[in-house]
């Protein structure tokens, strides 16, 4: 089982940690610049795999995407590529920060923060994956639900490729970042801002936040909003029950006797 240093006891000057950041942001940005590219060789399957959702939501052979500008479809690949090459470059790029920070870390600190770098990509991928899977099926046909007439007149939707890619981008983002409240919240406790009898006694104003939050964060129809809401409550449920056994450890460890120490 490797082990894990304690804080380094190197004393280099200010300008050597400028220069390892230095070193370190170039590599981020190398990562970043080449899943960019490759993403943007694969923009078109991309593209059609974000388009699914709102093509099964549409009657067969009936959906379309449109767009009004000559130049909106180049951009939109573009996008497509740059949030696809980040997802994809963020385990380097999170490694690269990780390295640089844990040799100013005492080795208690460096366990404690290790299950939650391992954690954040994880759950923003569940958040996403919900909301790629199962919100955004449920949204759009909602939303296609208002087609009809109206005054003699029909009422077709015709989305447009950009605003439809900024809804997927904004329906991902929010459900990946809201997945990450357990994180945030462990954090917290750990550092001793926060209490599991503070979070508890306020529950209902957690409850009301959370609503409050899935109503913004979210595209306007219920469905969507119960299905960010509902999630998030039982990520904060779970967090409680984590810090439960978290401060049951703590009072465990502080209660064992301490090993008397040997004659020399």
């Amino acid at each position: 089982m490797a082990v894990i240093k304690d804080i380094d006891e190197s004393q280099a000057p200010l300008l050597d940690h400028l220069i390892e950041l230095r070193a370190r942001l170039v590599r981020c940005v190398l990562a970043l610049v080449v899943a960019f590219g490759v993403c943007l060789y694969f923009a078109d399957p991309i593209l059609g795999f974000l388009i699914q959702p709102l093509k099964n939501a549409f009657p067969n052979g009936q959906g379309q995407l449109i767009f009004t500008k000559l130049y909106e479809v180049f951009f939109v690949e573009l996008k497509v590529a740059l949030f696809a090459g980040f997802c994809l470059s963020f385990p380097i790029i999170a490694n690269q920060l990780w390295a640089f920070i844990a040799p100013g870390l005492y080795a208690r600190e460096k366990r404690a923060f290790l299950p939650f770098l391992l954690a954040t990509p994880v759950l923003f991928l569940m958040g996403a994956s919900l909301a790629y899977y199962v919100v955004m099926p449920t949204a759009f046909k909602w939303f296609l639900g208002f087609q009809g007439t109206a005054g003699g007149l029909e009422i077709q939707a015709l989305p447009t490729a950009n605003e439809y890619l900024g809804l997927v981008m904004q329906f991902i983002l929010a459900f990946g970042m809201s997945f990450l409240l357990p994180v945030l919240l462990l954090l917290l406790h750990r550092a001793g801002i926060v209490t599991r009898a503070q979070l508890v006694a306020a529950r209902r104003y957690v409850i009301v936040l959370v609503v409050a939050l899935a109503a913004v964060i979210t595209p306007p129809d219920p469905g969507s909003q119960l299905l960010l809401a509902i999630p998030l409550l039982l990520l904060f449920e779970g967090s409680l029950v984590l810090m439960r056994l978290t401060e049951r450890r703590r009072k465990a460890e502080a209660a064992q006797p301490e090993e008397p120490q040997s004659a020399s």
